[in-house]
């Protein structure tokens, strides 16, 4: 049945409110980042750690829902999703201790993986002559969370009684979570996928993701879901803790031979390297995002908080208007040129003062601005066939990949940092008890120092004036992560530029529709 245009409007604008719902909750987790440290005494990797349970998730549920939404339905699924962001907002407002925490953003990483799983391909079907354009204006929705994220913790944490908790903030999602909940419980008609309306079957859309595309998923869902478990007392293991990458790899591998074998494709490559830039891609938005505020907190002050709502902000109303640079270049092409941009905007920001810290914001925001919707609109274009598994998988590796490494990456080196800028502190003013608070950390076999700073301004051995300088010196390192976050977006560059030169020799970039021939869109 077609969808008349005032049902396709309800149907978009409500996935606007889902989506939006949880930036929402993703900017309230970043900016409160700040108070987890102190008030669970825990590290800056086990704060990023506890950030990723809100984001890998969101990749399982993308994945599996991919598989069966069609069957589902969209109604069921969005209602399922509205329970599990509500129990995620209770859950968090009500923590007491890290369990707490954890539960919390597990469940509103459910939720919101369930959201993606529908709203992406509802909106590449109804709208298939502009997915791109389209894309880039749903994933508006994701910066307009952030900034009512922004401004709803701004308003608590500056309550002039100081008598509201930072997660009280997070009350602020129910208005959305409430709001798109019942738009989609009254919507009658949903728009059957674009796959399925063409005859497409369920092994013709797996050629598309193929033996590669299932390598990549299955280890990095095997990690996640192996790395949970190892986390329960009764199933612990050294060995395995320390060679669970490895042995992920291995069940991929396995995993994807034996997809390849059955639907008789290794898969599409450009599809597999788009899913491999993710990696960095998903690290240089949302795992900067989920350290930005806190590490320019010593530099802006309470302006901090203000700063990542201005670039979301920005990021918003550019998003709007993304048919603007795609009707001038193609989307590896923007992609390129974001890339860029955002390199420059985070090397700017690791010793911008003064005003050029809000310019550095500004490059910083608008580099990143493209990135996810066209990212997927470049999917939704290029292979149409795969349906919402190949529109989902591609965002879920990014997702999935920010729990592993992005995140967990951003807050080792923010420590490594800090650690280093106390011992130099404890060396140069002559106070050795402060070393005692230097534990040992490992990222991915890669050893470094840990310390949980708070623990150090607690100690007698200093005095105010001190613990004022050691605070200044800590926050100046810190801020040296923003520089390393650059090389991220500078090694995606590479990877579109060459991505580019591949379309120019094949005679340009053009979306696949799907009445074409298989040879056509056989080409990537």
């Amino acid at each position: 049945m077609e969808l008349t245009n005032k049902e396709k409007g309800l149907i978009f604008w409500a996935s606007f409110a889902a989506l939006g719902a949880a930036g929402l909750g993703f900017a309230l987790r970043v900016l409160s980042i700040v108070h987890w440290g102190p008030e669970y005494g825990i590290t800056g990797q086990d704060a990023g750690a506890i950030f990723g349970l809100s984001l890998w998730p969101i990749a399982v549920m993308m994945i599996l829902f991919s598989l069966i939404v069609d069957k589902v339905g969209y109604r069921p699924s969005m209602f399922l999703a509205c329970i599990l962001q509500i129990a995620s907002v209770i859950l968090t407002v009500m923590a007491k201790d890290v369990s707490g925490l954890k539960w919390g953003c597990f469940l509103g990483g459910l939720g919101h993986g369930i959201i993606e799983a529908c709203i992406n391909p509802l909106c590449a079907t109804m709208y298939r002559d502009q997915k791109s354009k389209m894309l880039n204006i749903l994933h508006a929705s994701w910066p307009a969370g952030i900034v009512v994220g922004g401004i709803g913790y701004i308003l608590c944490i500056t309550d002039p009684t100081g008598t509201t908790p930072w997660n009280a903030s997070f009350w602020f999602m129910m208005v959305p979570i409430l709001g798109y909940g019942l738009v989609f419980a009254m919507i009658k008609h949903y728009p059957q996928d674009e796959r399925i309306e063409a005859n497409i079957s369920n092994k013709e859309m797996f050629k598309e993701f193929g033996g590669l595309g299932a390598f990549l998923a299955i280890t990095f869902v095997a990690y996640e879901l192996i790395n949970q478990m190892l986390g329960l007392e009764w199933i612990k293991s050294e060995y395995l803790s320390g060679h669970l990458l490895q042995f992920s790899a291995i069940l991929g591998a396995i995993g994807g031979i034996a997809v390849g074998v059955i639907v008789g494709s290794k898969g599409k490559w450009l599809f597999f390297i788009l899913c491999l830039i993710m990696i960095p891609l998903a690290a240089a938005e949302l795992g900067t995002d989920a350290w930005i505020a806190a590490l320019m907190r010593p530099q802006m002050g309470d302006n901090a908080s203000w700063a990542i709502v201005l670039s979301a902000g920005i990021m918003m109303t550019l998003r709007f208007f993304a048919g603007v640079p795609l009707k001038v270049m193609s989307p590896p092409a923007l992609l390129f040129v974001s890339s860029l941009f955002s390199m420059l905007g985070l090397y700017l920001l690791s010793g911008a003062t003064g005003s050029l810290v809000f310019l550095s914001f500004v490059i910083y925001a608008i580099g990143q601005t493209f990135y996810w919707p066209t990212v997927l609109g470049f999917v939704a274009e290029r292979f149409p066939k795969g349906g919402a598994m190949t529109l989902n998988t591609v965002s879920a590796m990014g997702l999935l990949t920010i729990g592993i490494f992005g995140a967990p990456f951003m807050g080792a080196v923010n420590t490594s940092y800090e650690t280093s800028a106390i011992q130099q502190f404890a060396e140069a003013q002559n106070v050795p008890s402060l070393n005692e608070y230097v534990g040992d950390g490992n990222f991915f076999g890669v050893k470094y120092n840990t310390i949980v700073p708070s623990d150090v301004y607690a100690d007698e051995a200093l005095n105010e004036e001190q613990v004022t300088a050691l605070t200044n010196d800590v926050s100046v390192a810190g801020r040296k992560t923003l520089k390393v976050a650059a090389l991220l977006p500078a090694t995606m560059a590479i990877s579109f530029l060459l991505i580019i030169l591949y379309f120019k020799s094949q005679g340009g970039y053009r979306a696949v529709h799907m009445e074409e021939d298989n040879d056509a869109s056989a080409a990537a």
